[in-house]
């Protein structure tokens, strides 16, 4: 997928079809949504970011959120405001060329509508398919990137890195620790009932993550009310791969998401700061105080250098 191009009047027309507005809660935009297997990934072989006449440089995005019920304003900010705003400002700023974008809605692997997934898309479709997604169930003790990561090690097809090794991004939203105990592998029966894999054997959080980024940079967006004890976990796993945005800044999910994508692709975090307004500058410094600059390399060489690249703090 990911053919069309992105035009924000359509998501006026969207919005206001829908009847979203700043006070729209996600019971308000998701009520009465049930399952669709077509966003389950059991039901999916492979979602395709393909190059076209409108994308010939497609470059796939992956934005993974939490869903569960403690998550529900993040879901409601997402799609009230965030997923326009990013697509947006990627076309404006370029921080990549030809944006396809995808949603990812995940709780626990232990429930077996754990992960939702969209098509890649490059116009409001992808906005349509994510109103059509259900939120606010389960319940997780961690944030569970992983199964995100896994679909998209096992369950995507990019133009991106097959034709040009160039990688795409996987950026994730949650507000729970990190944590590589046992409980946040992926098992046999999960990967079956989730998937439709069959697993010849476990794959540990960091196997997981090995897996995913060969192809994509990956990052992840803490919020929530208790952001320093999730951030310590995540650095301590990801270092220089972790940003926060405290619950009542969550507005500036977008800009978050852009800035992170600047300084990987090799921007310097003061001119990152320096180009959003004084108003939003503080939260994209504190955002970017834990993102790490890559050192000399390209986005789709940061892999090759060790599992999460070289670092520094990067101004």
């Amino acid at each position: 997928m990911g053919y069309g191009s992105y035009d924000a009047s359509d998501w006026n027309k969207l919005k206001n079809s829908r009847g979203m507005n700043a006070q729209s809660s996600a019971q308000d935009i998701f009520k009465g949504n049930e399952f669709q297997e077509k966003y389950l990934p059991v039901f999916i072989d492979k979602r395709e970011s393909c190059d076209s006449e409108d994308s010939p440089l497609s470059t796939p995005i992956i934005i993974g959120f939490d869903v569960t019920g403690s998550m529900g304003y993040l879901a409601a900010e997402i799609a009230k405001n965030s997923l326009n705003k990013t697509i947006t400002y990627i076309y404006d700023k370029q921080p990549v060329t030809n944006p396809h974008v995808m949603c990812a809605a995940f709780v626990e692997p232990y429930n077996k509508h754990g992960l939702q997934v969209t098509q890649f898309e490059a116009d409001i479709r992808v906005i349509e398919q994510l109103l059509e997604l259900k939120v606010g169930f389960g319940g997780n003790s961690y944030s569970y990137d992983s199964m995100v990561w896994y679909f998209a090690a096992r369950h995507t097809k990019i133009d991106s890195f097959e034709k040009r090794k160039k990688k795409g991004f996987l950026i994730c939203v949650g507000d729970e620790i990190c944590s590589t105990a046992d409980l946040t592998q992926l098992d046999a029966k999960c990967a079956k009932e989730i998937f439709g894999d069959n697993l010849a054997e476990n794959l540990s959080l960091q196997r997981l993550y090995d897996m995913a980024q060969e192809q994509y940079e990956i990052y992840h967006i803490i919020t929530g009310y208790n952001v320093q004890n999730a951030l310590q976990t995540w650095q301590e796993f990801m270092p220089g791969r972790c940003a926060v945005i405290e619950s009542e800044h969550i507005s500036y999910l977008s800009e978050v998401i852009t800035s992170i994508m600047q300084v990987c692709g090799g921007m310097k975090k003061n001119d990152v700061i320096r180009q959003w307004n004084k108003e939003t500058q503080p939260v994209i410094q504190k955002a970017l105080s834990t993102i790490g600059q890559l050192e000399a390399d390209s986005p789709s060489e940061s892999g090759k250098k060790g599992l999460f690249g070289r670092f520094h703090s990067g101004k």
